[in-house]
């Protein structure tokens, strides 16, 4: 299983949890890239992808996520298994929290990826999102909040880490 994760990262916090989801799935399994460093392009040579992105001030993308954004549109990630991970403050902007990762979920799933990975809601306080699923139950991705749970981080990365990989062996079964 060789996947690789693509992030991009203001404040450091993004990488990190890039990190620790590596070292939990394991680092000869996971790829790490910067996408700043790195051309989206190059997640068409990959099956398996996990995806990084946070949410700026008023429900903004991240700066690195937002200068290659158009380039989403030209990646096709048909039959691409992905998982998402997302950083947002739930108290500071309650109203748009997690909003970049629901926004990277809507173009993922118009390239055709199949998403994996959704993890519940519950445990968090927060007004709107547009990273909830239809049901309004779950968010489109692991939703991370180093602003106001940062101790709760790396049992959600360890426990969603677990989800994915029992995931990915269900499909590749």
């Amino acid at each position: 299983m060789n996947i690789a994760l693509f992030y991009g990262s203001t404040t450091c916090y993004t990488e990190i949890a890039a990190e620790k989801i590596q070292a939990q799935l394991g680092e000869h399994k996971v790829e790490l890239f910067n996408i700043k460093d790195t051309p989206l392009a190059t997640m068409a040579n990959h099956d398996i992808l996990i995806l990084g992105i946070s949410t700026w001030d008023y429900g903004e993308i991240q700066e690195d996520w937002e200068s290659h954004w158009p380039e989403i549109a030209n990646i096709d990630l048909e039959g691409k298994i992905i998982a998402l991970y997302g950083m947002g403050d739930q108290i500071g902007y309650t109203d748009w929290f997690q909003d970049a990762l629901g926004m990277l979920h809507e173009q993922v799933l118009a390239q055709g990826g199949y998403v994996i990975g959704y993890w519940p809601n519950q445990g968090y306080e927060f007004a709107a999102s547009k990273a909830l699923t239809t049901d309004q139950q779950h968010f489109v991705g692991l939703a991370l909040d180093e602003d106001n749970q940062y101790q709760l981080s790396d049992e959600r990365i360890e426990t969603w880490c677990q989800q994915i990989s029992q995931e990915i062996a269900e499909i590749l079964a």
